[in-house]
């Protein structure tokens, strides 16, 4: 199966450059020539719930959407496909499963869809969990390569994140990060409140860490900021599970709208100098197409939704930005192609940076 794996690219020599040792210890590098090689201007990002199934069920939609908006990058959460590497073995988290029938026929489908036109323009780098569960992905136009891509927020070579839930690619301008954050959950346990305070630190200290260079930020980082971000303020302020109210008043309501988690990012974005690209462009409410996620059509939570997919930028680039916009709208879940996430998509307009003076101002 391993054709299937190997991306297809229509441009160029079909011989994948060498990777030196250090190189390797710094990250995966690949360098692009050709007067054609840019950095990336127009970009996607999708929680796509997983992605075999919206490649069995929704993939013409998504296609079609693909093809019309043309992103340089396509960022990917919630992949749900296992690493490769047998039961009790070492997982890799950078390659499909394919050790029984079953994983080499799903890996199959993935890799057949993503080797026909538009994606096979595109190169595809993969961090995923043990099992069928979290995971990104990263798709870069191959006259866009980065030069070095991360899978960790060490910024170490072959380190993956647990459960595969970051990707980081260097750019020669800025850097973009694809991060699939913890659900922050709704009581005080170790995988949860705990996890995602832990999840918040480490993501301040990467932003202030990086502050030599511009970033994009994207995913599902799983909270609204405002409550201009959520349809229902009140609704999701004193949302429980089974009666549960956690000590904390602050650590209470739905996951993604606690007050603890929306000050901790409100804190990275201020410490950080960092922009909320939606929201500078976009100052009033818009309910019919204003949130990324969207409850199920069935139930409670029917037409509550929430914000929660973001293109966060450094200051640096706000001038920068063309257009930020979200996909899906309607209690119907219209644009989500099958999914409880919509895509939602971020225009640059050209640019250069002089590195000195991104040290002075950053």
């Amino acid at each position: 199966m391993k054709r299937f794996f190997k991306p297809v690219e229509k441009d160029g020599p079909s011989k994948k450059p060498s990777v030196s040792s250090s190189e390797k210890e710094d990250g995966e590098n690949r360098d692009v020539s050709g007067e054609d090689k840019r950095d990336p201007l127009k970009f996607l990002t999708w929680n796509a719930n997983s992605f075999l199934l919206r490649v069995k069920n929704n993939w013409p939609e998504f296609t079609k959407f693909v093809t019309s908006f043309d992103p340089d990058v396509i960022a990917i959460q919630e992949v749900r496909m296992p690493a490769a590497g047998s039961k009790g073995a070492p997982k890799n988290p950078g390659e499909l499963k394919d050790d029984t029938s079953s994983a080499r026929e799903e890996k199959q489908i993935l890799m057949r869809a993503l080797s026909s036109l538009p994606f096979a323009n595109y190169r595809v780098w993969w961090s995923l969990a043990d099992s069928k569960y979290a995971g990104t992905a990263l798709m870069v136009k191959n006259c866009c390569q980065p030069k070095k891509v991360f899978f960790n927020l060490d910024k170490t070579a072959s380190k993956h994140e647990p459960d595969g839930r970051v990707i980081l690619a260097e750019f020669d301008t800025f850097r973009l990060l694809n991060t699939y954050a913890p659900n922050n959950g709704w009581k005080e346990e170790v995988n949860s409140f705990v996890r995602r305070r832990k999840w918040d630190k480490r993501i301040l200290e990467f932003v202030l860490q990086s502050s030599d260079k511009p970033l994009v930020w994207c995913g599902d980082l799983n909270v609204s900021h405002e409550e201009i971000d959520v349809s229902h303020p009140e609704f999701f302020s004193a949302a429980k599970l089974n009666g549960y109210v956690p000590p904390n008043k602050e650590d209470c309501g739905q996951p993604g709208f606690t007050l603890a988690e929306r000050t901790r990012f409100g804190t990275i974005l201020k410490e950080g100098k960092l922009i909320d690209a939606y929201r500078f462009l976009h100052k009033e409410k818009n309910m019919e197409c204003g949130f990324s996620w969207s409850g199920h059509p069935v139930g409670k939570y029917r037409g509550k939704r929430m914000r929660i997919d973001y293109f966060i930028v450094s200051e640096q680039l706000k001038d920068r930005i063309v257009a930020c916009e979200m996909h899906g709208q309607g209690i119907e879940l219209e644009g989500f192609y099958g999914s409880d996430h919509c895509p939602v998509t971020l225009e640059l307009s050209q640019g250069c940076f002089n590195s000195k003076h991104d040290e002075v101002s950053a």
